[in-house]
């Protein structure tokens, strides 16, 4: 800091940061974002070890640390995650906070110093798509990326999937909620490759929305992802996925994507996807699948339900968007450790509510919504699980909406 000049500190988790007044990005409002990401990280660390080294029981500490995990935040601003990252997460080998300002980079090597993790924590000043370039040499690159622009991410996507270790993690926040939830489905198209609709469930077709860009950029390079926690939180979403590499996993993308019809009238949701798979054994492969279209429209020309037109927006993603055992670990690591986050009542409720959702349902409906539809009072969201659970059909809450339902009941029951 220059003589005389004012600054503020900043205390989250373990780390103290001091940033001038009005030069550099903080958000505080992000906290729980930043907690999120460390109870993630720390649950992923000690699986991604134990994957490079083949065990999964009896793992001495020395064992793990011989285990490189090196991470990337690409647009660090203060440094704070990467600083909280270096003192919260065990068995980190290095992290490079990156930031394309120079008066971010010289705050963020005065809050590494501060902090003293020096010997964890690397500044760099480099445009974040050129330093991933940089490092997608299978050899060179990282265990994890974590990508949290002020806005859109997609620009960073095609070096991200690229520059990622196979079982590595890449999280990414996407904060152009307006552009996600429909209000402008065109700028949808050109930034994510997907046209966004206008429906009460839009925050979780946001998250969808995301996850197939990111899929669509990795299977360039017969990459692949598989969500691990996707999150739609105030006013941004944020999902951590694993990276592999496999062409003939990648011929299975079709098949977990789709696009949505939404009737204009009574905003009933059908989805179409774009591939299927089936069963196709043979002696050497009894798993083996093949690969078909499926049969299209799966609508008509008018809605079924109120005869009116229908609206088509996607692809979407439409497979499981959280792995409910990895989702498990996290809350077990946060309930266990609560003196370590800020949020973690929060975040524990979150997660509960995110292991309670039904992973083959993709979208929800809203309980107002679903009762406008035929002019009658809402009735009390408990007494609507129960009428569906008694008709025999499955239903669970979302954690994108207090008011939501996710049920695998048909539309003309809803």
């Amino acid at each position: 800091m220059e003589p005389g000049e004012k600054c503020k500190s900043i205390i989250e988790g373990l780390a103290e940061i001091r940033v001038k007044s009005n030069k550099v990005f903080y958000n505080p409002v992000q906290e729980f974002n930043r907690d999120l990401s460390i109870a993630v990280l720390s649950t992923y660390v000690k699986e991604y070890k134990e994957q490079k080294i083949g065990k999964t029981k009896h793992l001495k500490d020395c064992e793990l640390h011989d285990v490189p995990f090196t991470i990337l935040e690409a647009l660090s601003a203060t440094g704070l995650r990467s600083i909280r990252y270096a003192k919260e997460i065990p068995n980190i080998t290095k992290i490079i906070a990156n930031d394309l300002s120079a008066q971010a980079v010289d705050t963020i090597k005065e809050n590494i110093t501060y902090n003293s993790v020096g010997n964890l924590v690397d500044a760099s000043h480099d445009d974040a798509c050129m330093l991933m370039y940089k490092h997608k040499n299978p050899r060179m690159r990282f265990a994890a990326i974590d990508l949290d622009p002020y806005g859109c991410p997609s620009i960073f996507l095609d070096a991200a999937v690229q520059s990622v270790q196979d079982y590595g993690i890449l999280c990414v926040t996407a904060t152009d909620m307006a552009i996600l939830a429909g209000n402008s489905p065109e700028t949808c198209y050109v930034k994510y490759g997907a046209v966004s609709l206008k429906t009460k469930c839009c925050h979780e077709m946001a998250l969808r929305i995301l996850l197939q860009s990111i899929e669509h950029h990795a299977n360039r390079y017969s990459r692949y992802i598989e969500p691990l926690l996707s999150i739609s939180a105030d006013f941004y979403i944020r999902v951590f996925v694993r990276v592999n590499t496999g062409a003939q996993q990648c011929k299975k993308t079709t098949s977990k994507l789709s696009m949505v019809y939404q009737c204009v009238g009574c905003d009933t949701i059908t989805l179409q996807p774009l591939g299927a798979t089936k069963p196709n054994p043979s002696e050497r492969n009894p798993g083996q699948l093949k690969f078909c279209l499926p049969a299209a429209p799966s609508v008509g020309e008018l809605c079924l339900h109120c005869n009116q037109r229908h609206r088509l927006g996607g692809p979407i993603w439409t497979a499981p968007i959280h792995n409910m055992p990895f989702v498990t670990r996290v809350l077990e690591y946060v309930t266990e450790n609560p003196h370590l986050f800020g949020t973690a009542k929060r975040i524990a409720g979150v997660l509960s509510m995110v292991r309670e959702e039904l992973p083959d349902v993709p979208l929800y409906h809203i309980l107002d919504k679903l009762f406008g539809r035929v002019h009658i009072q809402t009735m009390p969201i408990l007494i609507m699980r129960s009428a569906i659970l008694n008709a025999g059909y499955r239903v669970s809450f979302s954690h994108a909406s207090k008011l939501s339902i996710k049920t695998d009941a048909p539309a003309r029951l809803n």
